[in-house]
């Protein structure tokens, strides 16, 4: 397992996610509103502007084939995690959590997903050192997933059935009313989380369920530890922002999992054959690129007909 990363980069790198991250909680998010579309799009530019410079660096400083690296991964994380966002509305919708609220939900479960990434990098990079033949067994686990997305049927996601949500209610006492942004609250004395906090909870989890496609497939573009996981963090750190422009339209990429299909399907295949025949970085690239761009395309030329909306059961908490 390689690193193009000195502790100092490291350093670096960390130093300026956690600025960034303080200037947005608090600065400008340090008392509840509800995000605007422009507020958004100013976030999504800043962190896609962000994850461009770094590119550029890793460029300079590393060579073509490790800045083409970052950038395919960068593509990949975004595009695979852009079916969170869908559960994200649903988890929110269900919980019947207040707008000006989803953004200190998004932001903290955020930095819960950038811990569990690296812990999921971390031993997912153990294992491929020690184990080689590791790669293989993810290769032909990324081609299973795609088949699986494309057989299945889709079915609306019902949190209350979340086994993590289940087990939060059974051992944590949680209050039935929310008090305002807080996680917890304290009833006649009794200091209680509030049905915000368990929002975060399911939040974390799913973004754990997404991380066992993820990792896989970002292991398949580069075994990079320093390139694989400053990719996947610029990528949910500007997912979390993206959240609040793509939410209405999340429902009208109809071909999203298609896409996402075939580009775990490449990525499998990319690691299957990588003792054969090595994909240039470049025509790897333009494939991802490629493939979501025509996903997008087909979506807004071919919509469906009849949109149906979603129903949502009433809270439990």
């Amino acid at each position: 397992m390689t690193s193009v990363g000195s502790p100092l980069l490291w350093g670096l790198f960390a130093l300026v996610i956690a600025v960034f991250l303080a200037i947005d909680l608090g600065v400008f998010h340090r008392e509840a509103k509800r995000v605007s579309m422009k507020e958004s799009a100013v976030w999504t530019g800043i962190w896609s502007l962000l994850a461009l410079l770094f590119n550029g660096f890793v460029f300079q400083r590393f060579g073509s084939q490790k800045g083409l690296e970052f950038m395919q991964g960068w593509l990949l994380e975004l595009a695979l995690s852009v079916d969170n966002v869908f559960v994200f509305l649903v988890i929110f919708h269900y919980f019947r959590v207040a707008e000006e609220h989803q953004h200190r939900v998004l932001f903290w479960g955020i930095v819960g997903a950038v811990v569990a990434r690296g812990a999921f990098i971390a031993a997912g990079a153990a294992l491929i050192q020690r184990f080689h033949w590791v790669m293989y067994g993810l290769g032909g686990f990324l081609v299973y997933t795609a088949i699986k997305i494309l057989v299945q049927k889709d079915e609306e996601m019902d949190p209350s059935k979340n086994i993590v949500l289940r087990l939060f209610r059974r051992l944590v006492p949680t209050s039935t009313h929310f008090d305002g942004a807080r996680f917890t609250t304290r009833v006649n004395g009794r200091l209680m989380a509030t049905p915000l906090l368990a929002v975060l909870v399911v939040v974390d989890a799913a973004d754990v369920m997404f991380a066992v496609d993820s990792i896989p497939a970002i292991f398949g573009v580069t075994t990079d530890i320093f390139i694989v996981l400053t990719s996947n963090i610029f990528a949910i750190l500007g997912l979390r922002s993206l959240f609040f422009l793509i939410a209405a339209l999340v429902q009208k990429l109809r071909f999203l999992k298609l896409g996402v299909a075939v580009i775990l399907a490449f990525i499998g295949v990319k690691i299957l054959l990588d003792h054969f025949y090595k994909i240039p970085l470049a025509a790897s690239l333009g494939v991802l690129a490629g493939v979501l761009l025509m996903t997008a395309l087909a979506s807004v030329m071919f919509p469906e007909k009849k949109q149906v909306e979603s129903g949502f059961p009433d809270p439990e908490v």
